[in-house]
């Protein structure tokens, strides 16, 4: 048996977790149900139809895997009349939703290390959507800021209103039950999300609302299993996720923390401007690691910058006591995604194209079958004794949010008080601001010394009135020695539990 620590976002994810290890799960089935739970409990950061990207340490012999399954743009796409529409993707709608990954990831997964079918696995999911979950906080907060959205579409409405045409109150009961038909669909073959009745509902509906893609897309979706990018400072070994996710930008920074250190905000910017002009899917033309990695001076200011979407996700991060490690992203992309949900499925559909850029020089342009730049960006930390798995909500900012807390979690006591503790973020549209700033919460460590280098970089300062999502969501689950303990943002409706399962297989 193996003890196992989790925490996520909602409490429903955990509750999850806790019946599949009762029911002889392991760690990643453990994973694998909070992360199932959460499409059903906070359709506004997650859903089958987004993306999955995450990292799995196998404990016994110390190696890390990332599971990349980003969904490609259609092989149908043309950029042509997007572009002569504007020099930016649009922020939702058909043009934005790729293939979505998500299943195909939890596959992955699953096959990395289950104990239990993947039916198993989804079946709390499925019992969610069929019998209601209280809408929380933060899915209540999600609806009222995106209600024209929510109103102006068919599926969301019908989802998210009452009958009234309001938004559902916070405790309400959201029940899915074409979400629930479809998780059961997905429960007998997961394969039906890409080549059997859930694809063939899906394709059938995407082009009437204007998207392009098409069967062949759908069923050519792979999840791709993967070494992970790492980086040891201090003795410290970091692992992120490789292109197209943005995990070389968290290394970047958290690498200038060697001999000489670097000033934390200006690392971030640094790794903020590279990321934005270097990064692209490896697929579909070169990508420059080390450039992104800041190991290699680049003039970025030459180069097309590529575009600054907002994002939402959610984290699961479980550990446990024989050092087998997971931390697990999927997301919607923006809230509510493309702001399309599938009547027919009950499907949340992401807009993660938006993060497409429109300058066909840039290696992260839209091209027909090409992955879209990814914000996603689990991490992990190995170093004698301690194994720590992270991951945060926070679209762009991701990588600034993890540095700022993932030296600290290596030791602290009491992980909960590092999640709490103010941070800082920076960005542009991303954080619905017209340049780019750094953003302050009131108590944030050094702020008068983060002033003035942000001044010194051309950053505008803002501060917020308390702990803002714009800080991003932190859930973290660690190994110490022989004992596992795991931490959620107290910014989120997260919760942490500690658990008895199956070890590996």
């Amino acid at each position: 048996m193996a003890t196992i620590a989790i925490a996520a976002p909602h409490p429903a994810a955990v509750e999850a977790a806790r019946q599949v290890t009762a029911a002889g799960g392991g760690l990643i089935d453990a994973a694998l149900a909070a992360a199932a739970a959460l499409t059903v409990a906070y359709p506004h950061q997650c859903s089958i139809g987004g993306d999955l990207v995450a990292l799995v340490r196998d404990g016994a012999h110390g190696t890390v895997r990332s599971v990349l399954s980003a969904g490609a743009a259609a092989a149908a796409t043309d950029p042509v009349p997007l572009r002569a529409a504007g020099d930016r993707m649009p922020p939702g709608g058909p043009h934005t939703v790729t293939v979505p990954g998500a299943v195909a990831g939890w596959a992955e997964l699953a096959r990395l290390g289950a104990r239990l079918p993947l039916a198993r696995s989804l079946a709390p999911a499925v019992a969610l959507a069929d019998g209601g979950v209280p809408v929380s906080e933060a899915l209540a907060r999600a609806i009222r800021n995106r209600l024209d959205a929510v109103r102006a579409d068919p599926g969301l409405s019908a989802l998210l209103l009452d009958e009234a045409g309001e938004p559902l109150p916070v405790g309400a009961a959201l029940v899915q039950p074409a979400l629930a038909a479809t998780l059961r669909e997905l429960a007998d073959d997961w394969r039906h999300f890409y080549t059997g009745p859930t694809a063939r509902r899906l394709v059938a509906g995407l082009p009437e609302r204007g998207s392009l893609l098409d069967a062949k897309d759908f069923a050519g979706h792979r999840a791709e299993n993967t070494a992970a990018l790492s980086a040891t400072v201090h003795g410290v070994t970091w692992w992120a996720a490789p292109p197209p996710s943005q995990g070389a930008s968290l290394l970047a920074v958290l690498g200038r923390r060697g001999d000489p250190p670097t000033d934390p905000l200006t690392a971030a910017r640094q790794a903020e401007l590279s990321r934005d002009a270097l990064l692209g899917d490896p697929r579909s033309g070169a990508v420059d690691i080390d450039g992104l990695l800041l190991r290699a001076e680049r003039d970025v200011a030459a180069l097309p910058a590529g575009p600054r979407p907002a994002g939402d996700t959610v984290a699961v991060t479980a550990v446990d006591d024989q050092g087998n490690a997971v931390s697990l992203i999927q997301s919607v992309f923006q809230s509510f995604g493309s702001g399309i949900a599938d009547p027919a499925t009950g499907i949340v559909l992401h807009n993660r194209g938006s993060a497409f850029g429109l300058d066909p020089a840039h290696p992260g342009a839209l091209r027909p079958g090409a992955r879209p730049p990814h914000t996603l960006c689990p991490a992990l930390a190995t170093a004698p004794g301690r194994v720590v798995a992270l991951g945060c909500q926070g679209g762009r900012a991701q990588a600034w949010i993890l540095s700022q807390v993932a030296e600290d979690l290596l030791d602290a006591p009491a992980p909960e008080a590092v999640l709490a503790r103010p941070r800082w973020v920076i960005g542009s549209r991303d954080l619905n601001r017209p340049h780019p700033t750094l953003v302050l919460e009131p108590g944030t460590p050094d702020a008068e010394h983060l002033t003035a280098v942000a001044h010194r970089l051309g950053l505008e300062v803002a501060r917020t009135s308390g702990p803002h999502d714009e800080a991003g969501h932190v859930q973290t689950a660690r190994l110490r020695g022989e004992e596992v303990d795991a931490a959620s943002d107290p910014r989120a409706d997260g919760t942490t539990a500690v658990l008895t399962g199956s070890g590996p297989r």
